[in-house]
């Protein structure tokens, strides 16, 4: 039997928690092995197991894997969460990629200088509201189903709630136009995987705080 897969990052979400969601919501075991030091990340590229020098890295199935994106639709193809044929997959990565790109907003803003982090604020915001959600909200009310491709499960719903999530840090009331993604909310933070990950002492990292922000900079020297 092959072991749990393993996840080497930081102690903070950054761009693992998408990982860390997938693999929760697939109902996978995996272990994690914390960089805390940058010379934790220089052992790392020493050993030669970074293929680009950089992080995240899972090691899965025999393979150390790399690249965030390469990982990631390993998972959802190996657990059954990309779509039965090319077209679905082609949604979920459209899916995907839309609330990559919000969340690659919301991730970065604590890395923001203190004078620009209230404008940048104000634009997640108004990308959220205008650009992102509408989109997920047509989308479930044009076909009528749970799940946003195909009526079941995918790595594009679990993307999705991670994203939800994410913005209601940013604003508490943000899915208030949108009835649909309210409820889509609370019906996959329902499902059992899911729901286990969301519960306090999980996998899951907390938001970045000051101090996370001051160790990544040590580790990565940014």
């Amino acid at each position: 039997m092959a072991g749990k897969p393993k996840l080497h990052y930081t102690k903070g979400r950054g761009k693992m928690e998408s990982i860390r969601w997938l693999l929760a919501a697939a109902g996978v075991e995996f272990e994690e092995e914390f960089i805390e030091t940058k010379e934790d990340l220089e052992k790392l590229r020493n050993d030669g197991v970074l293929m680009f020098q950089q992080v995240p890295m899972v090691e899965i199935d025999g393979m150390k894997m790399v690249q965030t994106r390469a990982i990631l639709s390993y998972i959802a193809a190996k657990y059954n969460l990309y779509g039965k044929d090319l077209k679905e997959r082609a949604w979920i990565d459209m899916y995907v990629e839309g609330t990559t790109d919000l969340m690659g907003m919301i991730m970065y803003l604590p890395f923001q200088p203190a004078d620009t982090k209230e404008k940048n604020l104000a634009l997640i915001i108004e990308r959220a509201t205008t650009r992102y959600f509408p989109v997920y909200e047509k989308a479930l009310k044009d076909h009528g189903h749970d799940y946003l491709v195909g009526n079941k499960l995918s790595w594009a719903d679990i993307h999705l709630l991670e994203a939800i999530l994410m913005a209601e840090e940013c604003k508490p009331d943000i899915l208030s136009a949108f009835p649909l993604l309210q409820a889509f909310k609370g019906r996959t933070s329902n499902i059992p995987t899911i729901k286990k990950f969301l519960q306090p002492g999980s996998q899951r990292k907390p938001p970045t705080d000051e101090k996370f922000v001051a160790i990544v900079r040590k580790i990565f020297n940014i």
